[in-house]
């Protein structure tokens, strides 16, 4: 704890907070970073090849083989999520199936399987967007950034 913090607390809340961080167990710091990368790893090589089956058997290129094998791989997480076998796997692995794409599915279809009973629109959909409306902003506001700063260094609007 900072000594900033330590200083605004009574001599026992110091005590109890030594005491905690004595008992407390250590973080198994290594092992969960290679269970993250374990798990993120299959996670993608998973999703390359969907990717490869859409490339050789439906004919797409790599570049238009992308939004499909993202929507299976979305439909994936889903599924697992209903069936329980993904937040398994999540509490196993940690950040490691946070980070993709089906991480995300995760929380939405999580959020929305927990909140079923309270209805559609604000069970469903209202629980569903309080996890998920902060990412969708971010991104729409750094995508909107990014475009405009993409504008003004490639040289504005004409040629």
């Amino acid at each position: 704890m900072a000594n900033k913090k330590k200083e605004k607390l009574t001599p026992t809340q110091q005590e109890y907070q030594e005491l905690a961080q004595r008992i407390q167990p250590r973080r198994p710091v290594l092992k969960n970073c290679i269970r993250a990368f374990i798990a993120g790893g299959v996670l993608c090589l998973i999703g390359q090849a969907v990717q490869e089956m859409f490339v050789h058997w439906v004919g797409f290129t790599e570049k238009t083989a992308a939004d499909p094998t993202v929507a299976v791989m979305i439909l994936i997480s889903v599924i697992l999520t209903s069936l329980g076998v993904y937040d398994k796997l999540a509490q196993w692995s940690g950040a490691g199936t946070a980070v993709p794409v089906t991480g995300f599915a995760n929380s939405m279809a999580s959020a929305a399987i927990e909140h079923r009973s309270e209805g559609i629109v604000l069970g469903i959909g209202g629980q569903m967007f309080k996890i998920a409306g902060p990412v969708i902003v971010f991104g729409t506001v750094a995508a909107f950034i990014v475009g405009i700063l993409t504008w003004v260094f490639q040289g504005g609007g004409g040629s």
